[in-house]
């Protein structure tokens, strides 16, 4: 063990004992030891700890975790939870606050970690444009009027201004309530009772709303368009017993930032709405001499449940003993992608000015002539573009082996790295659900095979991890990557209109996808049917359809395979260990040269 790794092996067991202490729960090093893959351990978490910054963020982390256990009853917070959905991620983010107050009031360095960070974070947060509510996620802003007014963080003039899009709301629910609220702090059920009433009442999420935003999501949303009124209410019962699940079957519910944007996601459980999601891509593909024949039997699934929670965990772990051989490599990469993202971010400073801090440089002009005038200087802040990045991986079984390995190993450290310089990155994979068309050629066989049906396979388009969903929450899922099973046939074209579909709704300023293949589309039950160049066609003129007529950015990674002749920004890897170089390499030139609009 080096020198770094030692420190930070010491500084991860002082952060147990902190752990431990604070919580008065003695068996929870064991608990860690036997369960250190459970995402209600991965607060300790010891990759990419660089900057100070990455200190204070683990260690007001670790503190907050601490705070949940000791102060936080999962009974009483099920029992008060909102019956809405929408007023959820607001009530985990109050408990939140509600916990770490009395952690700040007991202990002085606790305070102290749990407010340097909550400022790091205010000063980090984005720079975009703001033109109005709708670019303001209310649980952004709610979470700066919780800090303002119960940790009394002091805002910048940014979070100032994202604040001040919801601060009449929530003066107008809270501001009579407040002095209840503060008297409670310490007795979660009234606390929480209290706070889950106010939370319901608020205007903004009454019924009419609620069913006015739906209406606004559907027509921004191609994939629910059609859908008929009982789907609406299938879908919003999923996603509320999704959250269910999510907040409370672990005790582990705290902000996730993606509840109240997240799209829904479809499973084998609402095929019918899942049909609708891929019709509507087929729609908006451009290419009406596309044909599908059926897409009843098409899916699109969350990972974590296409296999046991026991069987992705097992994955995950051949993926980190896979890793380790990679440490040198991941290291040296990880550092020169961050390098490169943060320099374009660092601040510039503007000289010989009137008025701001004062040029210590400057100092000895006067010295030598006390006539000369002080010169001033003033930082300015670089303009680096809100960003979002998807990684579309094929996951055919002609990647199976090393391929699928180093694919999903240059995932991790991506999605890893790049949340770090506050990129957000996405990861989905395709495949399809079956070898030789499955159901979809059935039908096809029971209709008298009618000649040119189309694309003729059951897809499966799998999200690995959302691009709101921090890399810490998803980081099992892309051990399933390595699963045999899960690799079958690779319907490219589709595939990409998916992927573009869910970058486009997206609010960033900057979108880029990224498509890792090792080659054409094949599908032999569709090409049997087909002309050979059927699918080879459609994937063209998709990808062709984006780079002409779209502001998202895509290039194309071959493994062992020239993919240039369908896509402008492509690279051919000869050996599959030149992905991870090249993939940084790319995505850093993408960062430097922006892409003009057609």
């Amino acid at each position: 063990m080096n020198k770094e790794d030692n420190f930070k092996e010491k500084f991860k067991q002082a952060l147990i004992s902190t752990v431990k202490v604070i919580s008065d729960d003695y068996k929870l090093e064991k608990e860690i030891n036997k369960n250190s893959s459970s995402k209600n351990y991965n607060f300790f978490e010891l990759d990419n700890l660089n900057t100070k910054q990455d200190y204070i963020k683990l260690r007001a982390e670790t503190d907050s975790e601490a705070l949940k256990r000791k102060f936080s009853n999962i009974e009483i917070y099920q029992k008060n939870l909102p019956k809405k959905s929408s007023c959820k991620v607001l009530y985990d983010i109050s408990e939140r606050i509600r916990y770490e107050i009395l952690g700040t009031k007991i202990l002085k360095g606790i305070s102290k970690n749990l407010k340097d960070n909550y400022s790091n974070k205010i000063i980090l947060k984005r720079k975009d444009q703001l033109k109005s509510k709708n670019d303001v996620p209310i649980a952004e802003a709610f979470e700066l009027y919780m800090l303002k007014n119960f940790l009394d963080i002091k805002l910048n003039s940014f979070s100032e201004k994202i604040l001040s899009y919801w601060e009449k709301d929530f003066k107008l629910s809270f501001e009579k309530h407040l002095n209840y609220l503060n008297k409670n702090i310490e007795n979660q059920d009234n606390y929480g009772s209290k706070l889950s009433e106010i939370l319901q009442q608020m205007e903004i999420f009454d019924s009419d709303n609620d069913d006015k935003n739906q209406e606004n999501q559907e027509n921004e949303n191609p994939d629910n368009n059609d859908q008929n009124d009982q789907n609406k209410a299938n879908d919003e019962q999923e996603k509320r017993q999704e959250e269910e699940d999510q907040n409370g079957l672990d005790g582990d519910y705290d902000l996730n930032e993606s509840v109240l944007n997240e799209q829904l996601v479809d499973t084998d459980s609402n095929k019918q709405s899942s049909e609708k999601v891929i019709q509507k891509i087929s729609k908006n593909t451009g290419d009406k001499e596309y044909l599908i024949y059926t897409n009843k039997f098409d899916e699109i699934a969350k990972a974590e449940t296409l296999e046991t929670n026991e069987e992705i965990s097992k994955l995950r772990k051949n993926l980190d003993q896979q890793l380790t051989s990679f440490q040198d490599l991941i290291t040296k990469l990880a550092n020169k992608l961050q390098r490169q993202l943060l320099a374009k971010q660092n601040r510039a400073w503007e000289f010989d000015l009137e008025e701001g801090l004062l040029d210590s440089s400057k100092l000895t002009r006067i010295i030598i002539d006390p006539q000369n005038s002080l010169s001033f200087k003033k930082e300015k802040d670089l303009e680096f573009k809100d960003t979002v990045v998807t990684l579309l991986i094929d996951n055919s079984g002609s990647m199976r082996g090393r391929p699928i390995t180093i694919a999903a190993i240059c995932a991790d450290i991506l999605s890893r790295t790049l949340e770090r310089c506050s990129v957000k990155v996405e990861i989905l994979g395709f495949t399809t659900k079956n070898w030789k068309g499955g159901k979809s050629r059935e039908e096809w066989n029971k209709n008298n095979k009618p000649k040119n049906p189309g694309r003729l396979n059951d897809l499966r388009h799998i999200i690995y991890k959302s691009a709101d969903t921090h890399w810490r929450q998803s980081k099992k899922n892309l051990g399933l990557m390595l699963k045999e099973g899960i690799l079958k046939e690779n319907i490219d074209g589709e595939a990409i209109s998916w992927a573009f579909s869910r970058l486009k709704k997206r609010k960033e300023e900057r979108k880029i996808l990224m498509v890792i293949s090792d080659g054409a589309p094949v599908d032999d039950s569709t090409l049997s049917v087909n002309s050979g160049d059927f699918l080879e066609k459609h994937l063209k003129k998709t990808v062709k359809n984006i780079e002409n007529k779209s502001d998202i950015e895509i290039l194309a990674i071959g493994i062992g395979h020239d993919v240039s002749r369908y896509y402008k920004k492509a690279i051919k890897i000869t050996d599959v260990q030149e992905l991870g170089d090249v993939m940084i390499g790319q995505l850093s030139g993408l960062f430097e040269n922006r892409k003009k609009l057609h």
